[in-house]
């Protein structure tokens, strides 16, 4: 299972030539460096909550104009495709295969952010081997303690260096692939990450340092 990253959060999970692409929003597309097109092979797209950096209809749009792929989303997403008609497959908590993978879906707590209401928002655990918790540093996803790989938010308005490594350091994954990281430029993410390898080093844990457009990780 490769996957790849194109900023921030939007991700590409591929496997036997299956590609599942995950959260294309506006801070991924901002900058011209990520296009619709890249995205033309995908089969399937998992929206995770209904927050812009993570979804943004117009973006949804071009990229299913050029592939036809299937959209899975929750109800809170689900109503605003509705609304533009296009068509979607609600997910419901537990478990979903899509293509290849095999995936757990569940209702996961987004950190509180100022003067917001919180979404609904949907995690996943991917071929029992990647956590994906979102925008969540809750205690819920405890019991997905020493998980193979943790998608881990590691820049945001809800958080710090400090919550964010305690949280990693109570799920202790064997390796780490940072997200949300579209708030920063490039070498102030690369300083950043540094420092979190440096950290979970001492834990054996592995943090991979992705954060240019396509760079991946095979698990």
């Amino acid at each position: 299972m490769k996957i790849s990253k194109y900023l921030h959060s939007c991700l590409v999970f591929e496997q036997d030539g299956y590609k599942l692409l995950f959260d294309p929003g506006k801070f991924s597309f901002a900058g011209g460096e990520v296009t619709a097109p890249m995205f033309a092979d995908v089969q399937s797209i998992i929206i995770t909550h209904i927050h812009p950096d993570h979804f943004d209809l117009e973006i949804l749009k071009s990229i299913v104009d050029l592939n036809n792929a299937k959209v899975y989303t929750n109800a809170q997403v689900g109503e605003q495709l509705t609304k533009a008609g296009l068509p979607f497959e609600l997910i419901a908590e537990g478990d979903l295969n899509i293509g290849p993978f095999k995936l757990k879906a569940f209702p996961v707590t987004h950190e509180p952010l100022l003067d917001n209401p919180i979404p609904q928002m949907t995690g996943f655990l991917i071929n029992d081997k990647v956590l994906h918790g979102v925008d969540s540093l809750n205690d819920e996803l405890l019991p997905y303690k020493g998980v193979e790989l943790l998608l881990l938010v590691t820049m945001a308005p809800f958080a710090n260096e400090l919550k964010i490594a305690s949280f990693a350091d109570k799920i202790q994954p064997k390796q780490i692939l940072p997200v949300h990281d579209g708030y920063a430029k490039e070498f102030f993410v690369k300083q950043r990450y540094q420092n979190y390898k440096r950290h979970f080093e001492q834990q054996g844990i592995q943090f991979h340092e992705i954060y240019k457009v396509g760079d991946s990780v095979t698990i």
